[in-house]
């Protein structure tokens, strides 16, 4: 990895029509890549709406391989910009077997790499379980907390819900990440009151930035805007509340978004993570040897 690195990110809104959302995510990444941005990362499922909010067979229709129409577009993008580009698909891998899945494309590589989500939430709202089957766990390094490498370095690439686990970013960290990046769709019930969506949109921001504290890396959270709703009629639908932001090997925060249509771009001097892992070795302190109950779902 070079001793700088330009990053962006792209925050948008999206809608059930394909074309129209993802022209709003070309034309992120166009902004980002003429602010000189090496390396973009987008939102989490940017080419549709969040249509996790309810439970409908119909939707499965909204899948692509791989290599799909969006992935072709993606991988088209990162070459003509020479950039690396992370994108997100609703993943059709085989019948009746689909994932939430990020992909890496880089410059005229194309794909070098993808991550599937690990862990699937299945809450009001977020009724992602019909959906997403969990990655695998792969004894080859091809799968699971993996990190994927590319002209830029090595990305630990994770999904929305895998924010809210150190696990997965130590992982990562262990596995030789250079970066940790989280494609999201976070927001807010209309129903809760604003002390509430405060605390938890803090939240939110606290757990990725102590992500990057606790590994000695820089942190980038995209996240989508606006309000989308419940197309069943049974929710109050989603707002989303934004927030994406980038942040360096201690937590401090570089750029910050706010709840509109945003693209944001930094300059991170890689060496930061080299000299803060000097001064805060927590890899060489681990007790490696006292945390076999880690694998237990409880210690009773």
């Amino acid at each position: 990895m070079t001793t700088t690195l330009t990053v962006g990110l792209v925050q948008q809104p999206a809608w059930p029509d394909k074309a129209r959302s993802f022209a709003e995510s070309e034309a992120g990444i166009r902004a980002a890549a003429k602010q000189g941005a090496e390396l973009v990362l987008l939102q989490e499922l940017h080419a549709t709406h969040y249509f996790c909010q309810y439970e409908d067979p119909s939707l499965f229709d909204l899948a692509e391989p791989l290599d799909g129409p969006t992935g072709q577009r993606l991988a088209q993008l990162a070459q003509e910009l020479e950039i690396v580009l992370v994108g997100s698909i609703f993943e059709r891998r085989a019948a009746g077997l689909y994932h939430n899945t990020a992909v890496v494309y880089d410059r005229d590589k194309g794909r070098v790499g993808h991550y599937r989500k690990m862990h699937i939430p299945d809450d009001p709202g977020f009724y992602e379980k019909f959906y997403f089957t969990p990655g695998d766990v792969d004894d080859s390094r091809q799968e699971g907390f993996t990190p994927i490498d590319t002209t830029v370095g090595k990305l630990g690439v994770l999904v929305c819900w895998d924010q809210w686990y150190p696990e997965a970013a130590r992982l990562m960290a262990l596995s030789g990440a250079e970066l940790l990046l989280y494609p999201t769709a976070i927001g807010w019930d209309p129903r809760d009151d604003d002390a509430e969506k405060q605390r938890q949109k803090d939240a939110w921001t606290l757990i990725q930035r102590a992500h990057g504290v606790a590994n000695g890396l820089p942190v980038l959270a995209a996240n989508r805007v606006g309000f989308e709703a419940d197309l069943s009629g049974l929710g109050d639908g989603v707002q989303f509340w934004g927030g994406s932001f980038i942040c360096g090997p201690q937590g401090e925060l570089l750029a910050h978004a706010g709840e509109e249509t945003e693209q944001l771009v930094v300059t991170l001097d890689m060496e930061r993570c080299e000299n803060t892992r000097r001064i805060w070795p927590y890899l060489r302190d681990r007790r490696i040897d006292a945390y076999g109950d880690l694998t237990r779902r409880y210690r009773d």
